[in-house]
């Protein structure tokens, strides 16, 4: 991998994490229409290390006040409030997609990267989002969260194993079609991502030191240095810090159709690109 694509992508993970465009799609296709190549399943969920840890600081009181609830909950039955529960909601929502991402990983790090593959995707749950925001009754506010919930958004969240469908795309949809007030499904994507995401990303470290490149469906995955990982990682710890606090702010005042045309046409131009030859699929 040259420096200019570590930089590159870790600038567009920063950017794409949290928005409901899916970050994973958005490196495949940035990789294949600039670069030629494909930066491989590895090099995003370990640059999704830095976009997390971003979360963490983000929303380290909430997180704190999570676990101290959660292990005091465990040892007294009496201390068991909303926060006990929420903790577990976020554990347990985080099933599937470990689930998942193990019994599929062969497909997630070949098949599933195919650019007509994650072009459909992003158009077709483009409507998905767009139904969730004009059909979701929003008036559930941020201490209604429910089990259900939790599971739900949980298993919308495993569909990102996908790129194009996207992880806060389909917790955020999931959380509208509840229900819920739109950044109080933000902010529980927000958290339901952390153990995934961080599980994800150590897994996948010993893939980006291998040296060998490897094909997939005859694409070529590049391999970052080591050095060239660590700044990508931090460039999308910045930018996504940043992207967290705009996100916020932007869902609370309006709605989230902005996204979709953005995704249908992005899906468009990847699909049409594929079709005539521009970029490989595979």
């Amino acid at each position: 991998m040259s420096w200019l694509e570590a930089v590159v992508l870790g600038i567009v993970q920063g950017l794409t994490e949290f928005l409901p465009v899916s970050s994973s799609a958005h490196l495949r296709i940035t990789s294949a229409f600039f670069f030629g190549n494909d930066a491989g399943a590895a090099f995003t969920a370990v640059t999704q290390l830095g976009t997390e840890t971003a979360v963490l600081i983000y929303f380290f009181s909430d997180i704190w006040r999570l676990l101290k609830a959660w292990f005091v909950g465990l040892a007294r039955r009496e201390e068991r409030g909303y926060d006990y529960k929420l903790a577990w909601y976020v554990i347990l929502g985080s099933i599937p997609i470990g689930v998942l991402g193990l019994a599929f990983e062969d497909a997630i790090k070949g098949p599933a990267r195919n650019l007509y593959l994650n072009g459909a995707v992003l158009i077709i749950f483009a409507l998905v989002l767009a139904a969730a925001e004009r059909y979701g009754r929003q008036r559930r506010g941020p201490d209604q969260l429910t089990l259900r919930d939790g599971i739900v958004m949980g298993c919308a969240q495993a569909m990102a194993l996908i790129p194009g469908v996207s992880r806060s795309g389909g917790t955020i949809s999931a959380g509208l079609f509840l229900g819920l007030e739109r950044a109080v499904a933000v902010r529980f994507s927000f958290l339901l991502a952390l153990p995934a995401v961080f599980a994800s990303g150590l897994t996948q470290i010993p893939d980006i030191l291998d040296p060998s490149a490897a094909d997939v469906q005859g694409s070529l995955v590049v391999v970052p240095s080591i050095p060239q990982m660590i700044v990508a990682t931090l460039i999308a710890f910045a930018l996504g810090y940043a992207s967290i606090a705009w996100l916020l702010r932007f869902v609370e005042n309006h709605t989230i159709y902005v996204f979709v045309w953005y995704r249908v046409l992005l899906g468009l131009v990847v699909l049409l690109a594929v079709s005539n030859g521009v970029v490989p699929a595979t």
